[in-house]
């Protein structure tokens, strides 16, 4: 399939190497300003994403992320970061990248181009109709996501993409196609930049709208967030004594025997 990769056009800055840094600074972040916009117009299809997601997870359903290199990596981050924000078990929201770990780190060559190896990663899993599948691909033409995504669909699972390329192989494969189509970047093709940026946006309003409409935010509060440092334990604590006009130890003990906010509120109140 041919379409014009608006991602590998020509930046619409030359001679970089000759600007000085203010240049420079100035120049990325006037091109980083059409992202937010880029991104408002695909709210649409992101909310049809997230009610199919809501809608499944209430059933005990799950969301997956699959990706290559930069993509790939967002995905994971933002699958990660569930559990300590929001309190989930880290069975709900899983990221999966090609070339596994390693690739989170270090570039791990022709694995993004197997178009079989995503499919068989998600079976491992036991995907199943219960399941959305989120495909991330800011050049839209990654084999291994789209071949998951193909199986993906085949199977009755909920498919979506995220790619920065109108019409691309990756979006046609899917049921939900979000495009925030942010133009050339800045250092010609390196989409870990404007595309790398709309898709964390993206990623961002799928995964805490979705955490919010599950009951894991109260009011704009992180209630269900794991205590694992003492910045944490402070603002849950703080949360407390907001909330039950409680002394700030008792506030903080009562926290730590129960694990969440939201635990030491249902107790307390009990």
């Amino acid at each position: 399939m041919s379409f014009d990769k608006l991602t590998e056009q020509p930046s619409l800055y030359d001679n970089l190497e000759n600007k000085t840094v203010e240049e420079i600074l100035h120049e990325i972040n006037l091109e980083d300003q059409k992202v937010a916009l880029a991104v408002q117009k695909t709210i649409p299809q992101i909310e049809k994403l997230v009610t199919g997601i809501i809608e499944r997870m209430k059933k005990g359903g799950r969301l997956f992320y699959i990706g290559a290199g930069t993509s790939g990596r967002l995905g994971v981050l933002d699958a990660s970061e569930i559990p300590p924000t929001y309190g989930m078990p880290n069975t709900y929201v899983i990221g999966l990248i090609a070339g596994g770990d390693i690739a989170l780190r270090n570039p791990v060559e022709a694995a993004e181009d197997d178009f079989e190896k995503g499919w068989e990663e998600l079976k491992e899993f036991k995907i199943n109709q219960n399941d959305v599948l989120v495909g991330i691909a800011a050049s839209g033409t990654t084999p291994y996501v789209i071949g998951a995504l193909r199986n993906a669909r085949a199977n009755g699972i909920l498919t979506a993409a995220i790619c920065c390329n109108p019409g691309s192989p990756v979006a046609t494969e899917a049921d939900i196609k979000i495009e925030p189509i942010v133009g050339p970047e800045y250092v010609t093709g390196s989409t870990r930049m404007k595309s790398g940026t709309a898709q964390k946006l993206v990623l961002n309003m799928i995964s805490s709208t979705t955490m919010i409409k599950l009951g894991r935010v109260k009011g704009n509060r992180m209630v269900n967030m794991q205590l694992t440092n003492q910045k944490l334990v402070d603002r849950g604590t703080r949360m407390l004594v907001e909330e039950l006009g409680l002394p700030y130890e008792q506030a903080k003990n009562l926290l730590i025997l129960h694990g969440s906010v939201s635990n030491a509120l249902k107790n307390f109140r009990q």
